[in-house]
């Protein structure tokens, strides 16, 4: 009988122990997830097909529901001044870095409107250096790509049309807010229509400029051209892969920006 006693002990102690482990994991990922995005594991065909490749699997992970403001970096920068315009080195940022900011810790006379609008003029290493002193990381291309072909929240309106016409249009004087244009069915917001957004990886798929993805691997050679391409009707993905391929990490344009991801905790 004790026996027995005992057993029901240690199992009722061991369901509580893996009870709070899971909770543990649980609240951590909700701490980590304040303005993020829960985005599911899943599989997707990638543009550029590889011979017996086939779909290519994404891990779950976090990413931010809009992309990061200008206030958001104001306080980056404030916090790391190493950053601000007058200081940054040329080799992380050409002329043009946060040339719409007043100076070095201000937005100047459009703060009010500038303050919820994407930050942009923002190379790809001061994007990475937001995302590590934010505890985040960039999204990977896989991770951006698999999260912007999620669709649109609203079915009235096609996703493809939707871009196109963005793509078709001049950019405007001053970027409109975070959240002005549509949810997808991740409930993530503008992954399409506001900004062009750098990725980890930004050129790996094609061949030309400093990517940064630490080694070649063997999509490299299947960019040149349609070649390769899974749908050689998909225009706005040719647009976007081919204007990440003109990039270098230094590179500052008016109309790209980013937002951040973060890891699932096991």
């Amino acid at each position: 009988m004790e026996s027995r006693t005992n057993i029901r002990i240690f199992s009722v102690i061991a369901v509580l122990l893996l009870l709070g482990t899971v909770a543990s994991y649980s609240q951590a990922n909700k701490a980590a997830a304040k303005g993020m995005v829960l985005i599911p594991a899943g599989s997707f065909k990638p543009f550029f097909e590889v011979k017996g490749a086939g779909k290519k699997t994404v891990r779950s992970f976090y990413l931010d529901v809009y992309a990061v403001t200008n206030s958001d970096f104001l306080r980056f920068v404030k916090a790391n001044p190493q950053w601000s315009r007058s200081r940054i080195s040329g080799l992380y940022a050409d002329k043009e870095y946060l040339k719409h900011w007043e100076s070095d810790f201000s937005l100047g006379k459009k703060h009010a409107f500038l303050a919820n609008s994407p930050v942009t003029n923002i190379s790809w290493f001061a994007a990475r250096a937001y995302s590590k002193w934010a505890g985040k990381r960039l999204p990977t291309m896989d991770e951006w790509e698999y999260a912007a072909g999620a669709g649109i929240a609203d079915k009235r309106l096609p996703i493809e049309k939707v871009i196109l016409n963005w793509y078709s249009k001049p950019n405007p004087a001053v970027t409109p807010h975070v959240g002005s244009t549509f949810k997808n069915k991740l409930d993530v917001y503008d992954m399409h229509g506001l900004i062009w957004e750098w990725v980890s990886d930004f050129n790996s798929v094609m061949m030309g400029s400093d990517s940064r993805s630490g080694a070649l691997n063997s999509n490299l050679f299947c960019a040149a051209g349609s070649n390769g391409a899974a749908n050689k009707e998909d225009y706005a993905a040719f647009l976007r892969f081919a204007f990440r391929e003109s990039l270098k990490g230094s590179y500052t344009i008016n109309n790209l920006g980013f937002r951040c991801a973060r890891d699932v905790k096991q």
